[in-house]
């Protein structure tokens, strides 16, 4: 599956977000950057657009930064896919007089991106933050 950076860098961000969300203080970008390694050029812009969709809010000052406008088990990477890459998959033929095999294939391109919703819909930032936080810190010894 084919992701785009921008995309995977907005579920980073937001998983990072969902990490924090039970102490209940905002992530400056500063420290999503540094914990995620996201450029912040990008970062800004990725923030603008999960503001402006109600996914994360912001608070202006010396303490302000980012938080998840809502719980995380109440948004899905669905959600997130949403914002970024915009409505609906495409699964329509290139072909201007499509062909009975081509038909069959567009049914499969259909089935494949039904799924790929669905699992995209179950996925919770919960249940990533769970799984990060499960992980083993690395640790180099030398």
């Amino acid at each position: 599956m084919n992701v785009s950076a921008k995309t995977e860098y907005a579920c980073i961000a937001m998983i990072e977000l969902a990490a924090r969300y039970e102490a209940g203080q905002p992530a400056r970008l500063r420290e999503i950057v540094e914990a995620q390694r996201i450029p912040q050029p990008f970062l800004v812009q990725i923030m603008s657009q999960l503001k402006a969709a109600g996914l994360v809010v912001s608070t202006r000052g010396a303490t302000g930064g980012y938080r998840l406008a809502k719980a995380p088990d109440r948004i899905s990477l669905a959600d997130v896919f949403h914002v970024v890459e915009g409505a609906g998959d495409q699964a329509d033929s290139n072909l201007q007089k499509p062909s009975p095999a081509t038909e069959a294939l567009c049914g499969v391109w259909s089935q494949i991106c039904q799924a790929r919703s669905k699992i995209l819909e179950e996925v919770t930032l919960a249940n990533l933050a769970a799984r990060v936080a499960e992980q083993p810190d690395e640790m180099f010894y030398i």
